[in-house]
């Protein structure tokens, strides 16, 4: 794995040197989209809308739209210029009880590696958090963002869990949540029963991913059946064409090209021939 970012945790007194890491990742079947009738592949070009050019990647900027039409340009240095003075530190701003913490507000995992250094200092505060059931608020920058996040312990290792704002959280407006609704005392007796017996341990691997399996089958037995496009099969005969227009222009080229170097050599033989009868008669 390949670590996203390095700093320190600060702890009261302790600063644990980290490695950070992803820990998750999505195992979809990358698919593009093509041209139906070849398959080429359809690519995406950014074209400025004013003058209509393609915009080439180091002409591409941020920008703010006002209202009337204007546009806040903002560059690197202008982001540059928001972020906190170190880059590198992951400052706890307080400790709450896990269960206080609604899991909706989690965005993304990492796992934090200790550097060697800072093995000890690591192991205390994750021991520390698992005794208290305690998750660590910090505020860490993570590309070029100030981001809200928590720490808590998974299989002996810490984990940041970076967590969206509270004005990021959509309030839930539906209408059912306006009425009353009459609910006897036997019909929810006999959904909590129901609930208790379907009641068993989470384990993950019983899960499995259908859709990503199928359609793997799918692709699978289009190869298998050699229900393939070949992209590249129209320029490889255009080449071919242009290969053969070439080689059969070549001999005819050398033919033209010795005429014209035997015209030329005629041409003075008879300048020549004809300045010396003129010399001769004089």
């Amino acid at each position: 794995m390949r670590a996203v970012w390095k700093g320190t945790i600060g702890f009261g007194t302790y600063a644990i040197p980290v490695k950070v890491y992803s820990a998750t990742e999505e195992h979809n079947i990358p698919l593009h989209q093509v041209h139906e009738p070849d398959g080429g592949r359809v690519r995406v070009k950014w074209v400025c809308e004013v003058d209509g050019a393609e915009v080439p990647p180091a002409e591409i900027a941020k920008g703010y739209p006002v209202p009337n039409g204007d546009v806040v340009l903002l560059t690197a240095g202008d982001f540059a210029s928001l972020l906190a003075p170190t880059t590198q530190s992951m400052d706890v701003v307080g400790f709450t009880p896990a269960d206080q913490v609604d899991p909706m507000y989690f965005a993304r995992g990492y796992y934090l590696e200790p550097e060697p250094a800072g093995t000890k200092p690591y192991v205390l505060l994750s021991e520390a958090l698992q005794q208290s059931g305690r998750i660590a608020i910090v505020k860490v920058t993570l590309r070029q963002r100030e981001t809200l996040g928590a720490l808590r312990v998974r299989d002996q290792v810490i984990l940041l869990e970076t967590m969206l704002w509270p004005d990021e959280i959509r309030r839930p407006d539906f209408p059912f949540l306006h009425e009353d609704v009459d609910l006897r005392r036997g019909e929810l007796r006999n959904a909590v029963s129901l609930i208790e017996d379907l009641t068993e341990d989470f384990e993950p691997g019983r899960y499995t991913d259908h859709y990503r399996e199928a359609l793997e089958a799918l692709i699978q037995a289009k190869l298998d059946g050699d229900d393939v496009l070949q992209p590249t099969a129209a320029e490889q005969a255009e080449g071919v064409t242009r290969l053969l227009a070439a080689l059969q222009q070549g001999p005819v080229e050398k033919a033209k090209e010795a005429a014209d170097k035997a015209r030329q050599a005629r041409t003075r033989a008879k300048r020549a021939s004809s300045s010396a009868s003129s010399a001769k008669t004089s």
